[in-house]
């Protein structure tokens, strides 16, 4: 399983409690298929540097997870069909560790094959 985050932006129009449900909903879509939700932010209605249809403002909602591809394809077609959602961005995350982990071995045979 690898660990992924999303960016919602939903529409304006939404009240706060329509928000909420669709934050619960979405959670629970993603441990219905055995992924685990590791972190949830609500970071508010924002002004858009853009339009976005005819919205000058979005809502916008962080997930991070852990699951399979087969949820990420699901949960990316839920997004589409979904009126609520007017822009949606999910991205793989690598932890900070791991990646200097895979890094270090580079390195040394780098290194090792430079003293040769």
């Amino acid at each position: 399983m690898d660990i992924y985050e999303t960016v919602l932006i939903l529409k304006p129009v939404l009240s706060d409690p329509e928000v909420a449900e669709f934050v619960e909903k979405t959670k629970q879509a993603i441990a219905a298929d055995g992924g685990e939700l590791l972190a949830q932010e609500l970071w508010g209605r924002r002004k858009l540097t853009h339009m976005i249809g005819k919205n000058r403002e979005g809502v916008y909602v962080f997930f991070k997870y852990k699951a399979a591809a087969g949820l990420l394809k699901k949960l990316s077609h839920s997004f589409s069909i979904s009126g609520s959602i007017m822009r949606e961005m999910t991205v793989l995350a690598q932890d900070r560790k791991l990646r200097e982990k895979k890094k270090k071995p580079k390195l040394k045979a780098a290194a090792a094959g430079a003293q040769v």
